[in-house]
């Protein structure tokens, strides 16, 4: 195959992605605005600590051994 018309069929993919990612983004942005979707609260009730858990798992664990 020519390496233009390689090219071609690259670029057209690539619009066609951008044109369903669009597309899906407008769908979203409606469903947002008519309350259609439930957005979940980051964070626990009242354990005083304000640091995500993840944070407080990471002190939790081992050194690491090797590596780099």
């Amino acid at each position: 195959m020519n390496r233009n018309v390689i090219i071609v069929i690259v670029l057209v993919v690539l619009v066609l992605l951008t044109a369903v990612q669009a597309i899906q983004l407008s769908a979203l942005k409606t469903q947002i605005s008519s309350g259609k979707v439930n957005v979940a609260s980051a964070g626990g009730a009242g354990s005083g600590n304000n640091a995500p858990s993840n944070i407080q798992d990471l002190n939790k664990l081992q050194p690491m051994v090797g590596g780099c």
